[in-house]
């Protein structure tokens, strides 16, 4: 028979208090039939050798939430955007602990949002419900995105809440009308997007500007040009460049007004080259 002093059913310990590389199923030898019924899953952070940590305890199936939290997360898409009306809304809706960033939802990680998820799940699994609250469906985000962390909240047993939108309320993501919803958002972004696409297009046919006055000429094309042939990078380039009209006289262009710039000639030269 072992010494292992761990309760019976959990994943046993050495004297020094590091885990074990296999349980001493010697311990369940007088009960033969538990060799074939009892199922003990370890964590995944339980490793041979490591130190042992309690992990929270798994709440009984069907027992009642003890407590309440609601968390919340405010997203705006640029540095220049105000957070505060979300922040207000939140406050006013009892959040307890409010996430905030400013980054596009077309990033891939949104850190701040990972973290209100993340502890969204651990509070959950310590027995209190949790609700993530949020300003609008499309601080969160939009189509398949919303419905695929909708998705996940809900595995994890973790409420969703909008307070404005189209989507105003609590919702379960698994059902129709959510779904439907969410799917809708993304429609509708890409709908915009697509007609201020076509509207650009139509107005440089007819040789119109887009975005502002322009700031660029012949001279800035021509220095352009030269630095590029050094391979110098955009950034680098915009530095050694100067507006020479208009209200932005004496400013140095972004480096975005110098890749269009030098799109658009390598554009000309290609279409005159095709003829």
């Amino acid at each position: 028979m072992s010494t292992c002093a761990a309760p019976a059913g959990s994943p046993c310990r050495t004297g020094k208090g590091k885990v074990a590389i296999q349980y001493h199923t010697a311990r369940f030898r007088l009960v033969p039939q538990l060799a074939k019924t009892l199922n003990v899953p370890t964590p995944p952070v339980r490793k041979p050798g490591s130190a042992w940590v309690e992990l929270p305890r798994p709440r009984n199936e069907g027992a009642e939430p003890a407590g309440h939290v609601r968390l919340g997360y405010a997203r705006a898409s640029t540095a220049r955007q105000s957070l505060d009306t979300q922040l207000d809304s939140l406050t006013e809706a009892g959040v307890t602990r409010i996430f905030s960033e400013k980054i596009s939802t077309r990033a891939t990680r949104r850190p701040e949002l990972d973290k209100a998820v993340a502890l969204a799940r651990e509070i959950r699994a310590s027995g209190a419900a949790v609700t993530l609250v949020v300003h609008e469906h499309k601080r969160l985000g939009r189509g398949i995105d919303l419905a695929t962390l909708a998705e996940e909240l809900k595995a994890s047993d973790v409420g969703l809440e909008f307070l404005t939108g189209e989507l105003k309320g609590s919702h379960d993501p698994s059902g129709v009308v959510f779904t439907v919803l969410a799917a809708l958002s993304g429609m509708e972004r890409e709908y915009v997007r697509d007609r201020t696409l076509e509207g650009h297009e139509s107005a440089r046919k007819r040789g119109k500007t887009i975005g502002g006055a322009g700031v660029t000429d012949d001279d800035m094309l021509s220095m352009a040009l030269h630095l590029r042939d050094q391979e110098m990078s955009l950034r680098d380039i915009a530095k050694r460049l100067v507006i020479t009209t208009g209200t932005k006289k004496g400013q140095h262009p972004s480096p975005a007004t110098v890749m269009r710039m030098l799109r658009e000639y390598d554009e000309k030269v290609a279409t005159v080259a095709s003829v």
